[in-house]
């Protein structure tokens, strides 16, 4: 049986019962997804769903990757994003497209012509199946990034201590990615607040090995070149001792044991002085 006549037999199967399998689809897809998703919004997605796939099937085409099918992905696309960003697995979405050969399968009448026709409609169907699944993954990978740069610049705060000083404190471990993040935020904000000084506190890095001491270095340069001085607090004994062993030399860069000294000899740097006033009698 040529591609063409079976295109035809499949449009009879598809159209005789059109509106009740559709129905059928629909409530078996319903039943699928456990009510996540409501059965009108089901129903819209699968009845322009399947008179996308009639319409496909009338260009005498059982290609799936093919021209005649390129509303068909469309819509299968959209269908597997919002699956994706609504949670449902990457076999929920993929069952929603084979359910259809489930309900096609009792309006056969047994003859030879009807199960080659279902064979080939059952073969796209699991094409377009596939492609689903290809979709939500690639929705999903997208939803992860997003959300990784998301975290990334929560966990990069800049904070302006006083005026003329910002402040970078710095929780986590710092690779190559994230000193790009803390470099282009903590520049943005020199510029924001016209700050001359900027503070960037490693207590909450866990350890500093040779990279996040380079990656720490190129933060200082970048920020000198804006015309900003740099000082690095946090300098735990752990740290300065692995500093020391492993011969990472931070040449003239400021570094003080705590936030507090930082902010101290920063604020000095920017002309601010300080002055012990004496307890009062009555505090003593």
């Amino acid at each position: 049986m040529a591609d063409e006549t079976i295109s035809d037999r499949l449009i009879g199967l598809l159209s005789v019962r059109g509106e009740d399998l559709a129905t059928e689809w629909v409530d078996k897809v319903t039943g699928s997804l456990s009510g996540r998703v409501s059965r009108v919004e089901v129903q819209r997605d699968l009845q322009e769903l399947y008179a996308a796939l009639v319409a496909a099937l009338e260009s005498g085409s059982l290609d799936g990757r093919g021209e005649a099918f390129g509303e068909v992905r469309a819509l299968l696309t959209e269908l597997s994003r919002t699956r994706a960003q609504q949670g449902f697995s990457p076999t929920e979405t993929a069952t929603s497209v084979f359910a259809l050969k489930v309900v096609l399968e009792p309006a056969l009448d047994g003859k030879d012509t009807d199960v080659q026709a279902y064979l080939k409609f059952a073969s796209l169907l699991d094409s377009l199946g596939l492609f689903t699944i290809e979709v939500y993954t690639r929705t999903r990978e997208e939803l992860i990034s997003a959300q990784a740069e998301q975290l990334m610049e929560l966990s990069t705060p800049v904070v302006k201590l006083w005026d003329g000083v910002i402040g970078v404190p710095l929780v986590g471990t710092l690779d190559s990615a994230r000193t790009m993040v803390v470099m282009e935020k903590m520049l943005q904000a020199l510029i924001d607040t016209g700050s001359e000084q900027a503070i960037i506190d490693i207590t909450g890095v866990p350890a500093v090995d040779t990279e996040v001491a380079q990656h720490l270095l190129k933060t200082v340069v970048a920020a000198r070149l804006m015309g900003a001085e740099c000082t690095i607090s946090g300098i735990r004994p752990q740290i300065a001792q692995t500093i020391v062993a492993l011969g990472i030399d931070f040449g003239d860069i400021v570094t003080k044991a705590t936030l507090a000294d930082a902010l101290r000899h920063a604020l000095r740097r920017s002309g601010v002085t300080f002055s012990r006033t004496a307890p009062q009698a009555g505090n003593r």
